[in-house]
């Protein structure tokens, strides 16, 4: 695979010498046919299109500053300001100090990569410390991060030190005890009793969508297409989402298995987890767990000395949030730029090669094994759309930034007192239920701004009086139709903002992290989102009032013609404060006349030396 090759050129090398492409090419293409034959112009189709490969030699020192939501409201752009100044004081042109992406730290801000080696909450004299041992040519620290168990609380274990693997083992033990001569029909009907258990649980796919997961498995399963393929998404992107990152680094077992009964029910034969760049303790720990799951018979060739075989591999990712998107990923797995597909038809019916595809993400596979080793056909959610337990990663004005397990169900109020309240004495405000994607709402929804279907469901749920002119955001249930009606999504990140911050402010740094992150493929996400962050800049620098009724125009227009899910939420955090939040773009506008800072500004303690 092109991408994987790469990786390894770019970690000897540093950077991906032209000399190595070529010897790439002719390597990939010894004893190919003409029709298999990989040019060098695709070599660099892909290598360009990905931020993390470099076509020339980098410094020798590469500080990137995380400037997304957790880490902007922590001052990372002032704390990315003085690390420049220092650079060029240390040591001029032999230290780059930039911005980027995401790093999937948000519990701990600011987050930054040097040399590739990523940490958590940096302040400048620590940073200081990391360049002078890279300019030494010293080994830079191990971030050491944790690999003990996950807390039992979260339910998603079931193991607790006892063998895993139980149910491959069981599934396998049932094929092989019956005789019967057709592998379909056993396949068919120990499979169905597996789905229907996932039916009954109502499990859904955690990566945002919410499809139910026996849904994509079924449709796999009954396809008369092969060979079949299963595929972890483990590209955690999302500003404000880490909760993956927990359960690859700590619990990779659970992943491997849930991805094994996938591909023994659907005759699939290979597969591969999917996991950002960034993410290099958890990749270690996937890989050292693969290993141990082939040794002990759980995938791999003949699988507990039986006839079945599941060649599953680690993936890892170019990087970029548009690699999280499911048709994207598939894109890069054949060696391609991640640019999404037209759907339908999704990959459980034209995946991987055009081939059927299960593709969920890491929480996703993990619950499976918890939800079979419960007798209890109702134990994990049962049905009703806010049935189910989920991890949830909060990260924001929060006393105990982290990962939380909760009830699809559970109030807003519950998991900000789970995470130990509000920080720093502050009042809640507003909260993004879904990273960036989903906009933001405030602590008080106003009545008359919601639709009809939010206040029918409000109204069902005695939380709203026909006298009542809002809404306490805190006492509302976190349950993904109820947020869609509500205008806010709800995914695996919940960022929550206390009064300090300044909303508009929030709605820009979202904005141009969608911006950053378009693949460009289609024309409404790339330039409309380009257009609507000039649009609110220029109104900051012009000191001039920002043309609302064409924000919102633009914003419709992109979310409907757009191809994928990025396009269609582009326009979430500026629409959001348009409609909750108008007084902080004022605030912002305003700002720009006098010359003030941002609320958010005042994070100093965070990046003083």
């Amino acid at each position: 695979m092109i991408v994987q090759e790469l990786h390894h050129i770019q970690q000897e090398f540093g950077y991906l010498p032209r000399e190595q492409l070529l010897a790439l090419e002719r390597r990939l293409n010894a004893g190919a046919d003409d029709k298999e034959q990989v040019k060098l112009y695709q070599l660099h189709q892909v290598a360009t299109y990905f931020p993390h490969f470099r076509l020339t030699p980098p410094p020798r020192v590469r500080v990137d500053v995380c400037r997304d939501m957790a880490c902007h409201m922590q001052g990372a752009g002032e704390l990315c300001d003085r690390l420049r100044s220092m650079a060029q004081e240390m040591a001029g042109s032999d230290v780059a100090v930039n911005y980027v992406s995401c790093l999937g730290q948000c519990d701990a801000p600011v987050a930054l990569a040097v040399n590739d080696h990523v940490y958590r909450g940096k302040i400048l004299n620590d940073v200081r410390t990391l360049i002078e041992l890279a300019l030494r040519g010293e080994r830079l620290p191990h971030p050491n991060a944790s690999r003990a168990p996950l807390p039992a609380e979260w339910l998603i274990d079931p193991y607790n030190g006892a063998p895993i693997y139980e149910h491959v083992r069981k599934f396998i033990d049932q094929f092989t005890a019956d005789l019967s001569d057709d592998r379909e029909a056993k396949r068919t009907r120990i499979g169905g009793e597996l789905l229907d258990r996932l039916k009954t649980a109502n499990l859904r796919g955690m990566g945002g969508a919410g499809v139910p997961a026996h849904q994509k498995w079924r449709l796999v399963a009954s396809s008369k297409n092969n060979p079949k393929y299963v595929v972890c998404n483990g590209d955690e992107s999302e500003p404000g989402t880490f909760k993956d990152r927990e359960i690859l680094r700590r619990a990779p077992h659970l992943i491997i298995e849930g991805m094994t009964l996938a591909a023994l029910l659907t005759g699939a034969e290979r597969g591969w987890i999917f996991i950002r760049h960034e993410y290099q303790e958890e990749i270690a720990a996937v890989e050292a767990a693969l290993v141990a799951a082939r040794e002990m018979g759980a995938c791999g060739e003949r699988m507990f000395g039986s006839s079945l075989r599941f060649d599953l591999q680690l993936y890892e990712s170019p990087g970029g949030y548009i690699c999280g998107e499911e048709t994207a990923l598939i894109e890069v797995l054949e060696d391609h730029r991640a640019e999404p597909r037209n759907k339908p038809p999704g990959p459980a019916e034209i995946g991987y090669l055009g081939l059927p595809t299960v593709l969920n993400n890491v929480e996703t596979f993990g619950w499976i094994p918890a939800i079979l080793k419960h007798d209890e056909p109702a134990w994990y959610g049962g049905a009703g759309g806010a049935a189910g337990l989920r991890l949830v990663s909060i990260s924001g004005d929060v006393a105990r930034p982290g990962v939380y397990m909760a009830r699809f169900g559970e109030t807003a109020g519950q998991i900000i007192q789970r995470a130990g309240g509000m920080s720093g004495g502050r009042k809640f405000k507003a909260m993004a239920p879904s990273g960036p994607s989903g906009g933001f709402l405030p602590a008080q929804l106003p009545v008359a701004k919601l639709g009809k279907k939010a206040i029918e469901q409000l109204t069902t749920r005695n939380l709203l009086t026909a006298s009542a002119p809002s809404v306490d955001l805190l006492n509302v249930p976190l349950e993904i139709d109820l947020m869609r009606d509500l205008g806010g999504g709800l995914g695996a990140a919940m960022i929550v903002y206390g009064d300090d911050r300044n909303m508009a402010d929030q709605a820009l740094n979202c904005t141009e992290f969608f911006q950053r992150e378009s693949c460009g493929k289609c024309v409404p996400c790339r330039i409309g989102s380009q257009k609507l962050v000039e649009m609110l800049r220029e109104a900051v620098r012009r000191q001039t009032t920002l043309d609302r009724e064409l924000v919102e125009e633009m914003g419709l227009a992109i979310s409907e013609t757009s191809i994928c899910g990025l396009g269609q939420v582009v326009a979430s955090p500026i629409r959001s404060i348009l409609r909750f939040f108008p007084e902080d773009l004022n605030e912002l506008l305003n700002e720009s006349k006098t010359g003030e800072p941002a609320p958010q500004d005042s994070t100093k303690p965070v990046l003083s030396s």
